[in-house]
């Protein structure tokens, strides 16, 4: 999997793909993460890629022009499955979301900044918005970090166990039961005796009826109604 991810502000990603699971992925083969700056297709001398919006108002807005050559530029090198926009009203980001993404090949994901992109480019260049929450941020570029983490942890061969992201929380719509190390009591907590006893049928339903319990106490909304 590749992806691409157009921001104004580049140096905000420095480090965050060169760590953990996202470094694990690029060093395999298996995933990679290219960071443009949006400034590199402006045709201003001064670089810029905002301006004011028409009509008035607070705050600057990014322009098309620069977005649409530098999506241009990509596209004329690959075939993408989706061009994403991160954006507060696009759709909520799910494991749903992050799981399908995660079988594509090529993803182009847009930062939004300032008061965000002019419409034409949501209308126009755009195939999917997403949002990680019902708050601002000054930019997209966290949000852009968040689904990307969230799409390539997926993608099988990055983690070193590959059953660990199907007993994520939210997989099977459940929260993840409770999980416990070493050792087994301290300071007179103890770990369940469950855990312990090399029973793997018990644990599994005993994980298994945690989680529904976990989920019905603090994400009562993700229990479907039968």
């Amino acid at each position: 999997m590749r992806i691409d991810i157009v921001t104004c502000l580049p140096t905000m990603f420095n480090g965050f793909i060169d760590q953990s699971i996202l470094k694990r992925a690029n060093d395999k083969g298996i995933a990679e993460i290219h960071v443009h700056n949006l400034r590199d297709y402006s045709t201003s001398k001064q670089k810029n890629v905002d301006d004011y919006a028409f009509g008035g108002g607070a705050g600057m807005v990014l322009m098309i022009e620069p977005i649409d050559r530098c999506i241009e530029h990509l596209k004329s090198q690959r075939s993408y499955d989706e061009v994403l926009y991160m954006s507060p009203d696009g759709e909520r980001l799910s494991q749903t979301i992050s799981n399908g993404l995660s079988l594509c090949e090529n993803i182009i994901i847009l930062c939004g900044h300032y008061k965000g992109v002019d419409e034409r480019v949501r209308e126009h260049l755009i195939t999917r918005e997403i949002s990680i929450g019902d708050y601002v941020l000054s930019g997209g570029e966290l949000a852009a970090a968040v689904v990307s983490d969230s799409i390539i942890r997926l993608i099988p061969g990055v983690l070193s166990d590959e059953t660990s992201a199907l007993t994520d929380s939210f997989q099977d719509d459940l929260v993840a039961p409770p999980v416990y190390t070493r050792p087994a009591e301290y300071k007179g907590w103890k770990a369940p005796e469950i855990l312990l006893s090399g029973h793997n049928a018990k644990i599994e339903e005993w994980r298994f009826d945690q989680a529904v319990k976990r989920t019905q106490q603090k994400r009562p909304d993700l229990l479907k109604e039968e």
